[in-house]
């Protein structure tokens, strides 16, 4: 079926469709991103709890995987990796405070053994990069004590910004492909609709050369 003159193309009307369903998920996460900014309590909580429930359902999955692959070299391999997955589900939901204290004391380590590395290795290196793997391993160096002197303290909202950051970033980034799309195909439906546009009528002679048409035929 081919659009009229002047209307998008039925292609177009879903791709629109579609692009202002990623902008709308786009405005959700940045609502639910912002929300935990300002409840970072709360969004650790609710970061652990998903991530709970995550291992869950892994764990369920991977169960099932396990037995249906029995007989194989691999079933008691997927049996083990589905158990852990289910015990480290069912003790995140029932410590969610706990979990979050022992992975915000894992995220302090990492940013403090990643920024002695980028410390020492743009000193060693000296390469074109210099300046900006000094500072990223300075950052790095910085965060992990601020996080570690707060600690477990700091447990209550390192996580919950990290995961609603997340939320954020993710959410403008959705909604900018989604508005930046519907541009897009604007853009290119646009050309088609003018060639699909009839042409103007011829003008109509005029009235002075009828007449003498007229006078010449009498």
């Amino acid at each position: 079926m081919t659009a009229t003159a002047g209307s998008p193309s039925p292609e177009g009307r879903g791709l629109r469709r579609s692009l202002g369903w990623l902008a709308a998920l786009g405005v959700v996460l940045v609502l639910g991103g912002l929300l935990g900014l300002i409840y970072v309590g709360v969004a650790t909580l609710t970061s652990m709890l998903l991530f709970g429930w995550l291992l869950l359902v892994g764990g369920l999955v991977g169960l099932l995987q396990a037995v249906q692959m029995r007989g194989s070299s691999f079933f008691w391999l997927g049996v083990v990796v589905a158990a852990l997955n289910l015990a480290a589900g069912v003790v995140v939901i029932r410590h969610p405070t706990g979990t979050a204290a022992a992975l915000t004391m894992f995220a302090a380590l990492l940013f403090l053994t990643g920024g002695v590395f980028r410390l020492v290795g743009s000193v060693v290196v000296r390469g074109p990069q210099f300046g900006l793997t000094l500072v990223q391993g300075a950052f790095g160096i910085l965060l992990g004590v601020l996080v570690l002197a707060e600690w477990p303290s700091s447990s209550l909202y390192v996580i919950g910004t990290f995961f609603s950051l997340a939320l954020l970033f993710d959410g403008l980034g959705l909604l900018a492909m989604g508005l930046g799309g519907r541009r897009i195909v604007s853009l290119v439906e646009e050309p088609e609709r003018d060639r699909l546009r009839p042409p103007p009528a011829s003008p109509a002679p005029p009235k002075a050369a009828e007449e003498e048409q007229d006078q010449s035929h009498n």
